[in-house]
């Protein structure tokens, strides 16, 4: 139900849940970042965690220079760094890569080491194989056992040219039929949004659902009210109040599926929305041009 304006219209209709969904309706999880303890907070900043089924979210807030090592790390994970003024230096097989503001960057698996110096915010995104950072997870409850509506991760293929330190920038302008700024690797799907300016056109929402994954959205600036709606199962016991949670920066809003949903941006300023997704998506990745890093990745099956 995109709005006729919305990119995302070119998608067609959203598939509709498997006859084998489960009948139980999860919530979503609404994470505040300082409204939460931080699992580290020293001279360099604040530091969480937060978490879906398949991936997890490191978020920092940096003042200073601060070190995160990476021990025979599974697959590949993602470094965002979206201000000019946090930069970071990362070694991965024995090579070292500076790292400017305003980037995202890909950090292949095994061993590796990120220093970021500076001021700003930092968010690094692993799938779930990053099992000891999903434990520190602020929602790490919530995922005690699995929700039966989210289908298994299941790695895409790794990049054509093999594993190494890839460094985009975010510095790229606005297309019409594009929609945001979208990277992905073999297990991870980031969606750099443009920034709204002041709140979003109330008659131009674009409520819609996904069948069988989870969306992470994450506010950086702003503040956003995400609308959820539960749709209604055979069980009464089941069903859900709609949600219309208005969330700050910086957040992280899991949205469960099927749940119809959309995100209005409220502040008077800049309003900035990251949505992350594990594995990356298939309609995104069919739309051409969508992808920005999409020739280095083949999808499953190429």
């Amino acid at each position: 139900m995109y709005h006729s304006t919305d990119p995302r219209t070119a998608l067609g209709p959203a598939a509709a849940a498997s006859a084998a969904s489960s009948p139980v309706s999860y919530p979503a999880d609404y994470i505040v970042f300082g409204q939460c303890p931080p699992a580290q907070q020293d001279g360099s900043g604040r530091h969480w965690y937060a978490r879906g089924q398949n991936f997890v979210v490191g978020y920092s807030d940096c003042d200073g220079s601060v070190t995160f090592r990476r021990t025979a790390q599974p697959d590949e994970w993602m470094l965002l760094l979206p201000g000019k003024d946090l930069g970071a230096r990362v070694t991965s097989a024995g090579q070292t890569t500076e790292i400017p503001g305003r980037t995202l960057t890909v950090i292949p698996p095994g061993d590796s080491e990120i220093t970021l110096a500076g001021s700003g915010q930092a968010v690094r995104v692993f799938s779930r194989n990053a099992a000891d950072l999903c434990a520190q997870a602020v929602n790490a409850g919530s995922y005690l056992e699995d929700h039966l509506n989210v289908a298994p991760l299941a790695a895409w293929p790794t990049a054509a040219d093999g594993p190494r330190v890839r460094v985009y920038s975010l510095d790229v302008a606005p297309q019409e039929g594009r929609f945001g700024r979208i990277f992905r690797c073999s297990t991870l799907m980031v969606n750099v949004i443009y920034p709204q300016d002041g709140p979003r056109d109330e008659t131009r929402l674009s409520p819609h659902s996904h069948a069988d994954f989870e969306q992470g959205s994450l506010v950086l600036e702003g503040s956003y009210i995400h609308h959820i709606r539960w749709p209604w199962t055979t069980n009464r016991r089941t069903w859900r109040a709609d949600d219309h949670q208005a969330c700050g920066s910086p957040s992280l809003t899991v949205i469960p599926p099927p749940a119809v949903h959309t995100s209005q941006a409220m502040g008077s300023g800049v309003n900035q929305l990251v949505d992350i997704f594990s594995p990356p998506r298939s309609d995104f990745s069919r739309q051409p041009g969508w992808v920005l890093n999409a020739g280095e990745y083949p999808m499953p099956g190429e």
